[in-house]
C-alpha cells in the first residue's frame, strides 16, 4: 500500500477471506434493492412511446436474422428482450414493404398490441430489462472496483440505486441507461488496459467498447474517447519505452478500438446487408435518402464514406444517419428549459441545468464533494488517471450534447449520471475511511436526505428535486422527453373506463401517446372516429372532459394546444397527466394539429400519395391555425408535386417567415425559395424533408 493511499484515507487492498467477499455481497444486495425499488415505483407506468416498436424489431432480429426494422437503434437491447419474449411465445407477422418509418412503426406495433397480449408483453419486457440493467450495473461496479477499490464501488452502486432517473429507466426497453452503464465500463476498462498494457485487460476493454457500440449510436463517442485516451497514455509512456515497446503499446490501443468494432459486427452476425441473402436495401427508406436529410456536409459525408468503406454494417450506418439528423441536428421539436422556449436546441447550459434539476440534491452535493477531493488532491495518486480520463469523456459527451438537440432531456444526458456517481462514491468512500467526524456526519446526512427524498417517489420518470419544483411543479419549467414519454396512458384509459364510459362521455385526449396503445386499451375519445366526431369541436365554447399531458399544457411556439387550460385548476391529476372538466374555449390548435397529421399520413407518407388531397387537408389545417412553419413547408412540397411554382413559392415563403432562424432548417427553406425564384426546372427541384416528423 502506498503512502499516498494511507494519507488519503482510502483502503485499496482488500483483505482475504470473508472480508473480501463482503463488498461483493453488499453490491449484489444494493443492485437487488434497486431492481425491487424500480419495479414498485414504476408499476403505474405504461409502455413509453417507442418500446413496442423496439420489442417487435428485436423479435424479428432473433427469429429471422433480418435487421431492417428499427435500425436507428443498434441491436443489443432489442436482441436481449426479443430473445426473451420470443421464447415465451411472441407472434411475429411476415414482412412486407414499408412506405416510410411511420408505416413500418405501425406494422410492428400492430403485432405487439393486437397479435400479442400487450400487458403480458410489457410485464415480460420489464423483467428482461430489469435483469439486463442489473447485469450492466454489476459490470460497471466491477470496473469501478478495479480502478478505485471495493468501497468506492459500493458507494457508486448505492448512488445509482438511489437516483430516480436510473430507477425510471431500469425496466424500459430503451437504450439510455444501458449506454450510460456500458460507456462508463468501457472507459474505465480501457484506462485499466492502458495502465497495465496487458492483453487480458485489452480484451476486457474491447468487449466493453463493443457492448457500448452495440447499445446506442452515441457509443461512437465512446469509441472516439477511447482512442483519444489511448493516445494520451501512449504519449506519456514514450519517454521510458523502447521503440519495440512503443509499437506494442500502439498496437494494443488499435486492437481495443478495432476489437470494439469487431464486437459490434458480431451483433449483426458479421453481415453487412440488413437482410440475409439479399444485397439490395430493404429499409423503409433508402440509406441515400437518409444521408441526404443530414444538413451538415461534414456529417453527411461521414455517413456516406462509412457506408462506402463498409466500416459498419449497413443497418448501423442507416441508424447513424437517422441519429445525426434527429439527435444532433434536431427535429422540429420545442424545448422548454427554465421556463424559456427554444427551437430544437437550448443554450449551452441546458443539459447541466437538467442534470442539476433531475438529480436528488443529496446526490448532487456528494458528487461536488468528490470533485472537490480530486481538486484538493485528497485522492490517492493511482485514482487520478482514471478519474481524469472519465472526466475527459464526460466533457466530450457534454460537448456533443450542447451541439445537439435538446428534445430528449435527461435521457440523452444519462452517460453523465454514472460519471457523477463515481465522484459521489469517492465522497462516500472517503467518509467511511479515516476522515474527520464532521465529514462523516455530513456525508451520511446527504446520503440519507437523498434516500428519503428520492426513493419513495412513485412515477420516478417525473422526478425533479426540491429546488427545481419537485415532481409536482418541475414540468412548469421543463418540457422534454425526460418529463413524460406517454407513460400515463394506462391511467388515462382506466379513468376513461371507470369515470366516463359508463356515462357515455368521450374525452378530448391531448396527450402524446401511441395510437395502437390507446386502441388496445379500448379507449375511445374525440378524434378517434373522424366521421363521427367531425363537428364535436365546432362551437366557440366546448364542454366536457379534457385529458392533457404536462408537455402539451406548457407554452408552444406553434399549435399551442394547452392555451385554453393553463391557469385552471385540474379536476384530477395522475402524475403529469391532467384532467380538466368544464367549459373551455374551443381548442382550435388541437383541431388544426390533428387535421395536419391525419392528412400527411393518409395522403403523403403512404404507398399511394395523393398531393391534391394533401393540399386540401393542409390548407384546412392552416386556415384554423397558421402558426406551424412545417405545415407550410409540407404544403410547398405538395404544390411542387403538382408543378405549381407560384403556390409552392408562396407556401415556402410563409414557412420561412415562421421558422426559427437559429436552426439550419431556415437555410434549407431559403435555398428552396431561391431555386424556385430562378428559372430552374421544377422537375429538378426535390421536396424538402419535413423536419416535424421522425
Amino acid at each position: 500500500m502506498t503512502n499516498s493511499t494511507l494519507e488519503s484515507g482510502f483502503e485499496r487492498v482488500d483483505k482475504p477471506g470473508w472480508k473480501r467477499s463482503l463488498p461483493i455481497i453488499v453490491i449484489f444486495l444494493i443492485v437487488i434493492s434497486a431492481v425491487v425499488r424500480s419495479s414498485i415505483t414504476t408499476s403505474l407506468d405504461s409502455f413509453t412511446y417507442d418500446e413496442a416498436y423496439h420489442i417487435g424489431a428485436g423479435v424479428a432480429y432473433v427469429e429471422t436474422g433480418d435487421f431492417r426494422l428499427n435500425p436507428e437503434h443498434p441491436p443489443l437491447v432489442k436482441l436481449w428482450v426479443g430473445a426473451y419474449v420470443k421464447m415465451l411465445g411472441y407472434k411475429l407477422s411476415p414482412f412486407r414493404s414499408f412506405a416510410d418509418k411511420e408505416d413500418e412503426r405501425d406494422w410492428v406495433e400492430k403485432d405487439a398490441y393486437f397479435a400479442n397480449d400487450p400487458l403480458l408483453l410489457q410485464a415480460r419486457s420489464r423483467t428482461a430489462m430489469l435483469a439486463l440493467n442489473a447485469v450492466l450495473m454489476l459490470l460497471f461496479a466491477g470496473a469501478i472496483w478495479r480502478s478505485f477499490g471495493s468501497m468506492v464501488a459500493i458507494g457508486v452502486t448505492l448512488y445509482l440505486a438511489i437516483d430516480p432517473t436510473v430507477a425510471a429507466h431500469m425496466p424500459v426497453v430503451m437504450t439510455d441507461l444501458p449506454i450510460a452503464l456500458t460507456s462508463g465500463t468501457a472507459i474505465l476498462s480501457s484506462v485499466r488496459a492502458f495502465q497495465t498494457w496487458r492483453i487480458v485487460d485489452a480484451v476486457v476493454a474491447a468487449v466493453a467498447l463493443g457492448l457500448a457500440l452495440a447499445t446506442k449510436h452515441s457509443g461512437i463517442v465512446v469509441l472516439i474517447a477511447v482512442g483519444i485516451i489511448g493516445a494520451v497514455f501512449l504519449l506519456f509512456s514514450l519517454r521510458s519505452a523502447t521503440w519495440r515497446v512503443r509499437s506494442q503499446m500502439a498496437g494494443l490501443v488499435a486492437a481495443i478500438v478495432l476489437g470494439g468494432v469487431v464486437i459490434l459486427w458480431a451483433f449483426y452476425g458479421f453481415r453487412y446487408a440488413e437482410t440475409p441473402g439479399v444485397s439490395e436495401e430493404t429499409f423503409n427508406r433508402p440509406l441515400s435518402a437518409k444521408a441526404a436529410d443530414i444538413r451538415s456536409p461534414a456529417f453527411r459525408n461521414a455517413v456516406i464514406i462509412s457506408n462506402e468503406l463498409h466500416i459498419f454494417p449497413r443497418a448501423y450506418t442507416w441508424g447513424m444517419a437517422d441519429t445525426i439528423r434527429a439527435g444532433v441536428e434536431g427535429r422540429a421539436i420545442e424545448v422548454l428549459a427554465l421556463g424559456q422556449l427554444y427551437f430544437a436546441k437550448g443554450p449551452w447550459y441546458v443539459f447541466p441545468v437538467i442534470l442539476a434539476a433531475k438529480l436528488p440534491i443529496g446526490l448532487l452535493l456528494l458528487s461536488l464533494m468528490g470533485i472537490g477531493l480530486l481538486a484538493l488532491r485528497c485522492l490517492p495518486a493511482e485514482f487520478v488517471p482514471p478519474a481524469l480520463a472519465y472526466a475527459g469523456f464526460a466533457l466530450l459527451v457534454l460537448v456533443f450534447l450542447i451541439r445537439g438537440s435538446s428534445y430528449a432531456g435527461i435521457r440523452h444526458a444519462m452517460p453523465l449520471i454514472p460519471f457523477l456517481a463515481l465522484f459521489g462514491g469517492l465522497a462516500i468512500s472517503y467518509a467511511v475511511s479515516k476522515s474527520k467526524p464532521w465529514y462523516r456526519i455530513l456525508t451520511a446526512g446527504l446520503t440519507l436526505f437523498a434516500i428519503v427524498s428520492a426513493v419513495p417517489q412513485m412515477r420516478p420518470w417525473e422526478y425533479f428535486n426540491e429546488v427545481a419544483g419537485g415532481a409536482e411543479n418541475g414540468s412548469r419549467y421543463f418540457k422534454d422527453e425526460g418529463v413524460d414519454l406517454s407513460q400515463r396512458i394506462g391511467e388515462a384509459a382506466t379513468f376513461y373506463h371507470t369515470e366516463l364510459e359508463p356515462k357515455g362521455e368521450l374525452p378530448l385526449l391531448i396527450y402524446f401517446s401511441n395510437s395502437n396503445d390507446r386502441k388496445a386499451r379500448g379507449m375511445d375519445y374525440i378524434g378517434r372516429d373522424d366521421e363521427r366526431d367531425e363537428h364535436r369541436l365546432d362551437d366557440d365554447l366546448v364542454t366536457g372532459t379534457f385529458m392533457i399531458g404536462s408537455n402539451e399544457l406548457g407554452r408552444s411556439m406553434w399549435w399551442d394546444v394547452g392555451e385554453p387550460f393553463r391557469g385552471v385548476e385540474p379536476t384530477k391529476r395522475f402524475g403529469n397527466l391532467f384532467i380538466f372538466q368544464g367549459t373551455f374555449r374551443r381548442p382550435v390548435a388541437v383541431v388544426a394539429r390533428h387535421l395536419f397529421y391525419k392528412t400527411i399520413y393518409s395522403s403523403i407518407y403512404t404507398s399511394t400519395p395523393d398531393p391534391r388531397a394533401a393540399i386540401e387537408g393542409i390548407e384546412r389545417s392552416i386556415s384554423l391555425d397558421n402558426s406551424c412553419f412545417f405545415a407550410y413547408l409540407e404544403l410547398g412540397n405538395q404544390y411542387l408535386a403538382v408543378r405549381d411554382r407560384e403556390k409552392a413559392l408562396e407556401a415556402y415563403r410563409h414557412s420561412m417567415e415562421k421558422v426559427s432562424t437559429s436552426d439550419s432548417v431556415s437555410e434549407m427553406i431559403s435555398t428552396q425559395i431561391r431555386r424556385l425564384e430562378s428559372d430552374e426546372a421544377l422537375e429538378s427541384i426535390s421536396p424538402l424533408r419535413n423536419p416535424g416528423i421522425e
